[in-house]
């Protein structure tokens, strides 16, 4: 049997899988490269979602690739514009003739001996399953499952005569119009979800045990306006970028720095929005600090404007139980619905569910570190992206496949067949993910973790690891080795 072989095998056509395959075209244009993606359309994330109102939660000059402008004038984008940008992307580069969609991978397999990953695939169409080989292995899976949200065991759920959905499933066939929807959760989905509910059903509560932070910010860039009017795309783009990282780097160190001031001025900047006389202590002050939790965007205050209106309501509480018409609370009172909406989260799931082996033994990723937030100890010639938790995911998803691209150049240069990352010596290892969200805690310990310096310490800083990435070493705490000799360099061929 014929078992097809490429240089890279990219697990993912979303926006990070696309990327890395764009940055192989642009950097490394001797490579081959597959992409196998388990649905059977290109855009991830973009392609799931489609509850209403679903939209980045990042601006979209940092969300967007560093190598293709956004030419969208909205800074805060709708999921259809961002879905079709990164299908464009993927047909401008020619990616999309390398994507094999219905290829869910499940296993892959490190042979030192011949210096090559064994990947094993199932169709979703036939259900066979496909084998291929690859010297290196980039998977762009991101980190929760595809095929289910999280729902928490709510007492008398079962009983609920309405509908309930989970927006990472939402059905085509809703129709809200003059419902009354209770949407349960508080982070960026659910802050999403109410504003665009509100605008036809009857009333929408937004029902959280605890608050978040929220900021409004226009959902169109004034400087990217101006400069756009008077220089081409192509320069405009970068500038605006620039800006938009560095205002986001020092806005994030400044809140790390001063909680207290940065608590304050949220909490003002919410008051700002709300009618007079609204409980923002009890609805909008955390018991965290910001950036404990990632901060939620709020494109220009819909959803206080839906607060302010009367369409939408918050509700801070706990559910006692659900009914068939409603919500009890545990403070006595119901909640009429004709809608639950469980906002709850995601389930978490490290390197899109795949199984690794290296030599024969299986590899546990909660027991190895992350090395420049990219590679895991112990596993050669493998990559993931992990996206930032503090600014837009592409900002990272591009230094990663930047950083791919220059150690395969480096791997080709030096004769190097393989490139495995030593673990550090410390028993001082943390969480990769440094939030206390719920989708976090409940999952954090069966993803890698990080050590407490670099190369093995996430910065969540762009500037820092932009500089890292792009310019420090790439044979630092790593091995190189031929083929068949583990750990070694190759030999020097014979005179």
């Amino acid at each position: 049997m014929t078992v097809d072989h490429v240089d890279v095998l990219i697990v993912g056509a979303g926006l990070s899988g696309v990327g890395a395959a764009c940055h192989l075209r642009r950097s490394c244009p001797d490579k081959t490269f597959t992409i196998l993606e388990a649905r059977d359309a290109i855009g991830g994330t973009w392609d799931l979602f489609r509850y209403p109102g679903v939209r980045s939660d990042s601006d979209m000059f940092t969300l967007g690739y560093s190598f293709r402008p956004w030419a969208d004038p909205r800074a805060i984008a709708d999921g259809a514009s961002i879905r079709r940008y990164v299908r464009d992307t993927a047909r401008e580069y020619r990616v999309d003739e390398r994507i094999r969609f219905r290829h869910r991978v499940l296993a892959a397999e490190w042979s030192s001996a011949d210096a090559r990953w064994t990947v094993h695939a199932q169709r979703a169409d036939t259900t066979e399953t496909v084998t291929l080989t690859c010297g290196f292995l980039y998977v762009c899976a991101g980190y929760y499952r595809y095929d289910e949200g999280y729902t928490p065991d709510l007492p008398g759920l079962g009983r609920f005569a309405g509908r309930i959905v989970h927006p990472q499933r939402w059905p085509a066939d809703l129709d809200h119009a003059g419902a009354r929807v209770v949407v349960l959760g508080s982070g960026a989905t659910a802050v999403t979800l109410v504003p665009a509910l509100a605008e036809r059903a009857a009333h929408v509560t937004m029902l959280q045990r605890s608050p978040g932070y929220l900021l409004a910010l226009p959902s169109r860039d004034a400087l990217a306006d101006a400069l756009r009017r008077r220089l081409p795309g192509r320069l405009a783009y970068p500038l605006v970028r620039a800006r938009n990282v560095l205002l986001s780097t020092l806005t994030y160190r400044a809140s790390r720095r001063a909680p207290r001031l940065a608590r304050s001025a949220l909490r003002r900047g919410v008051r700002r929005r709300l009618p007079a006389g609204f409980d923002v202590d009890r609805h909008f002050s955390p018991r965290y600090d910001p950036w404990d939790q990632r901060l939620c965007v709020v494109p220009d205050g819909d959803l206080f404007t839906a607060v302010h209106a009367g369409r939408a309501s918050v509700v801070t509480d706990t559910v006692e139980t659900v009914t068939e018409t409603g919500v009890r609370l545990t403070s006595g009172s119901e909640l009429p619905a004709d809608v639950l909406v469980t906002a709850t989260g995601l389930n978490l799931l490290a390197l899109g569910g795949l199984t690794l082996t290296v030599d024969g033994e299986p590899v546990d990723p909660a027991g190895t570190v992350a090395y420049k937030g990219m590679m895991l100890s112990g596993v050669p010639n493998l990559a993931l992206t992990l996206g930032y938790t503090n600014a837009s995911w592409t900002l990272k998803a591009d230094l990663v496949a930047g950083y791919v691209c220059r150690l395969l150049r480096h791997m080709d240069r030096h004769g190097h067949r393989a490139c495995t990352p030593l673990a550090p010596d410390t028993t001082d290892l943390r969480p990769i993910i440094d939030l206390t969200s719920g989708y976090v805690r409940r999952s954090v310990d069966a993803l890698p973790r990080q050590g407490p310096v670099p190369p093995w310490r996430l910065h969540q800083n762009y500037l820092r690891d932009r500089w890292l990435l792009r310019h420090g070493p790439v044979d630092d705490a790593v091995v190189f080795s031929g083929p068949g000799v583990p750990g070694r360099p190759p030999e020097p061929p014979s005179p």
